[in-house]
């Protein structure tokens, strides 16, 4: 038998302990390949020197995840988007990665990651409603 205890707000011990959890059982199934490694590029304000954007990611499988990718509004049309997105995928060729995933909203930019090669592969419709959730993938070579 189990216990299964609900957390509204989940604990930073039970994450960790579901991670480990599950990341042992992959490695069970797909022996060679190393843990998943997060990775990050960050944006800081030049006046305040805090962090007001810039991506997060993980490499896993072979794969780059872009988990986030936020410009702050005073720099958007300026390139910088394109640019984390580059120094990304240099650092997936660096490390062996076969391609780059993730998943933006209708409302975000779907356009902005086909403009860089993206090519979408699902979505979910009405995610939220009235709008959907796109799931794009960048092979690299």
């Amino acid at each position: 038998m189990v216990e299964i205890a609900f957390e509204a707000s989940l604990s930073p011990q039970s994450e960790a302990a579901i991670n480990v959890a599950l990341g042992k059982f992959n490695r069970s199934q797909v022996p060679g390949y190393p843990a998943p490694v997060t990775i990050g590029f960050v944006l800081k304000d030049p006046d305040t020197g805090s962090v007001d954007g810039g991506l997060t990611g993980r490499i896993s499988f072979n794969q780059l995840f872009v988990e986030l990718l936020v410009v702050p509004e005073r720099l958007r049309g300026q390139g910088v988007g394109r640019e984390l997105m580059g120094r990304a995928e240099k650092l997936a060729r660096e490390r062996g990665c076969a391609g780059i995933w993730l998943d933006t909203f209708t409302f975000q930019a779907p356009g902005f990651y086909k403009k860089l090669g993206f090519t979408e592969f699902g979505a979910i419709a009405d995610y939220p409603p009235g709008h959907s959730r796109v799931f794009l993938h960048k092979h690299l070579s």
